[in-house]
């Protein structure tokens, strides 16, 4: 990597950013592409967020991911949003046009491709139960129901906040019918024998944690898994649905196709096939 007056610089605004995998990803398609740029991880605390926003004008740095904590709290500080994350209420993207920041989100895009690509699932029709209801359920509940999902429901420590989800949506997709579930199994116990995928849109199993009330046993043989956190070796999510005989994926096929959607916005060329998936295989082995 030759850095150099020219070198555009790209990253990632994140707190905690030291696990992302995106700087790998990333900088192997830059590479790949022969792209004067360079992709790293920048730490930013909540509140240094509006400073860090002002940073990417100042310093012209050409574009940036935004991870958690900060995917909705950076909506106020752009310029312009694209409609789909605004109707989201969370950026993912941030493209800087010669100091004027529009925001993005590719997380919805991300998940249907890897869907379809990891467990050929695909939404129109089927009956989902998400876990979650904070910035990436709003992102995966938009890509569900915009591709046609007869039913989500959405299950939350938190009911009121599950049921202020499905009802700022229920108006714009009158196809989709959306349920609130408070996590209990009891409750998930009544859904779970006609689900065709459980998807967890939070945080949980980064670390290791597991969903103590899901009814796996009344889960159908046929419903599918699907995990938006990756880690290795598996998150215990992913590893307790294939112990059930449930095809599973985590969101390593997300992570990758939703940077190739922002590959593809700061540059305008397209991610070379397969490149970005390498790149974090070979880190593993590491």
């Amino acid at each position: 990597m030759n850095i150099r007056g020219t070198t555009q610089v790209f990253g990632i605004f994140g707190c905690p950013v030291a696990h992302s995998l995106s700087p790998v990803m990333q900088n192997a398609a830059m590479q790949a592409i022969g792209l004067d740029a360079v992709y790293v991880p920048f730490m930013v605390a909540p509140d240094k967020l509006d400073d860090a926003v002002h940073a990417l004008r100042a310093l012209r740095i050409r574009g940036v991911n935004v991870t958690i904590p900060h995917k909705e709290n950076i909506l106020s500080l752009l310029d312009e949003l694209d409609p789909k994350a605004r109707m989201i209420g969370a950026v993912n993207t941030v493209l800087n046009q010669d100091g004027r920041l529009v925001g993005y989100n590719t997380d919805q895009t991300g998940l249907i491709k890897s869907l379809a690509h990891d467990l050929d699932f695909h939404p129109k029709g089927r009956r989902i139960l998400m876990f979650g209801a904070g910035g990436a359920a709003r992102a995966a509940l938009v890509a569900l129901a915009e591709q046609g999902a007869q039913w989500i429901g959405i299950a939350n420590r938190t009911r009121q906040k599950a049921e202020d989800l499905a009802q700022s949506f229920r108006s714009l997709f009158p196809g989709t019918i959306f349920a609130v579930l408070g996590l209990d199994e009891v409750e998930l116990s009544e859904v779970c024998p006609a689900v065709d995928l459980l998807l967890n849109s939070t945080s949980l199993g980064m670390k290791g944690e597991i969903f103590e009330e899901i009814p796996w046993k009344q889960l159908k043989a046929s419903a599918v898994v699907y995990d938006i956190v990756y880690r290795r070796p598996d998150t215990p999510l992913v590893a307790t649905a294939r112990e059930y005989g449930h095809p599973a994926a985590d969101g390593l096929g997300m992570l990758i196709a939703q940077g190739e959607d922002a590959f593809r916005l700061w540059t305008d060329r397209e991610c070379p096939a397969g490149v970005m998936k390498q790149a974090i295989l070979s880190s593993f082995e590491k």
